[in-house]
């Protein structure tokens, strides 16, 4: 059975961010993920992180100005300046909190346009040769359109051919179950071609993006098979609780 990570993004909005890791460890959790940490000091949040007695998945640089919609900078041209004090932002933290992985959001920008490619691949590298002398893993993650319209990398293929071309081993791919329904399908023979560089999981319902064994999906089925590839790391809980968090908890009991 795969070890599961509670989104403290999506999960537990009934109490501050804060509050959210004892939840967590109140609701049996052993590890946590979220969005952003960068609202509060690194070392309140890994002061809530130790205190709870949970280990910290994973968490995204910071994506710009996401209250005005920016989903990322790593594509985005004359931002490059943006993305290097990001990513030391990111770093900074990882290492005060003690997270193993980065994921670095790629921004809206159009996939074919040569420029974005281009400034997505320096930043990629940047972040890449940052991370690997910090110490940090940093993956990159395929995000459907109808969630997020003019994401940049939009297509699992594509960020695997990413991950070949930097040859490094520390960054692998994010394989969200939920994007990677919408976007292709064919999720189980998704898992087993891209298991050697799979460095992160994470799961929801499809279509609503509520509990898993609420959607189209066959998720035991889909557990199963992350046991069978022989991932090791977590699955982050990335979903939006249908009723209230706890309440929606009980699919845990059932897999």
């Amino acid at each position: 059975m795969p070890k599961f990570a509670a989104n403290l993004t999506m999960m537990f909005n009934e109490v501050p961010f804060l509050d959210r890791f004892a939840a967590a460890t109140e609701c049996g959790f052993a590890a946590v993920e979220y969005l952003f940490p960068y609202d509060h000091p690194a070392e309140i949040v890994a002061e809530r992180l130790q205190a709870a007695g949970l280990a910290q998945a994973l968490f995204n640089m910071p994506p710009g100005d996401w209250v005005a919609g920016e989903r990322g900078l790593a594509a985005l041209p004359g931002r490059e300046g943006e993305f290097a004090d990001a990513l030391e932002t990111a770093i900074t933290y990882a290492k005060v909190i003690g997270t193993p992985l980065l994921h670095m959001m790629a921004g809206l920008a159009p996939a074919s346009d040569p420029a974005a490619i281009a400034t997505y691949r320096t930043n990629l590298k940047r972040a890449v040769d940052s991370t690997g002398e910090a110490g940090i893993g940093l993956v990159i993650e395929p995000i459907n359109g109808r969630d997020m319209p003019g994401y940049f990398l939009n297509d699992f293929d594509r960020a695997c051919n990413f991950i070949d071309e930097m040859d490094a081993s520390h960054l692998k791919l994010q394989f969200d179950v939920y994007h990677r329904q919408i976007l292709h399908g064919d999720v189980i023979v998704a898992l087993r071609q891209m298991a050697p560089v799979i460095g992160h999981i994470q799961i929801a319902s499809v279509p609503e993006r509520h509990e898993p064994l609420s959607g189209e999906l066959d998720d035991r089925r889909i557990f199963a098979e992350i046991d069978a590839i022989g991932y090791q790391g977590y699955v982050g809980c990335e979903y939006r609780p249908a009723t209230g968090t706890r309440e929606g908890l009980a699919w845990m009991s059932k897999v």
